[in-house]
């Protein structure tokens, strides 16, 4: 069996646990814990990881794994970027500054990014509320990154399996 792990990754409350649970064909293991800071405005927050896997066929897997949002949390995100082939970040648009929540991500994983496949999604979009899809778009141009920015809502199995098989062809690409 050949395994692909991949990262998902992003703000607090932008769907990485969702993503997951929607395509796994596990059950997914999580280490949520009741949320101590208000601040967040969720019940239970990821202190370690999650993980799920997809099945490509009767050859191939997925291994999914999740980051913890918090940023205190960050040492989890070296230690669960090793040994990934693709990465997730996922950006709630409805947090304050979304495009500042990017940033701390393409900055933290840059070297992994670099060397993977790569999808920006941007989970509870409203068109209405600035900003606008292409400025996810121009940050990544500035930062000489071209991946895909896409819209989803990771509580849509098939929307999450479209995400998947964006990383998937950019990892046939580098082959």
């Amino acid at each position: 069996m050949i395994e692909h792990k991949i990262l998902f990754t992003g703000s607090v409350g932008a769907g990485k646990t969702t993503a997951i649970q929607a395509v796994s064909e596990i059950p997914v293991i999580c280490t949520d814990v009741l949320n101590s800071d208000l601040t967040l405005g969720k019940e239970a927050t990821t202190v370690a990881l999650d993980y799920g896997e997809v099945s490509l066929g009767k050859t191939e897997r997925l291994r999914l794994y999740g980051t913890p949002g918090q940023e205190r949390f960050s040492f989890m995100w070296d230690v669960l970027a090793q040994g990934a082939l693709g990465l997730v970040i996922l950006v709630d648009h409805t947090q304050t500054n979304p495009l500042q929540d990017l940033s701390i991500y393409l900055n933290h994983f840059k070297d992994t990014i670099r060397k993977t496949a790569c999808v920006v999604v941007l989970s509870k979009m409203d068109a209405s509320r600035p900003p606008a899809l292409e400025a996810f778009t121009e940050m990544m141009q500035e930062n000489h990154m071209v991946y895909p920015v896409v819209e989803a809502d990771v509580r849509d199995r098939a929307q999450v399996l479209w995400i998947l098989d964006l990383l998937l062809v950019q990892m046939e690409a580098r082959l």
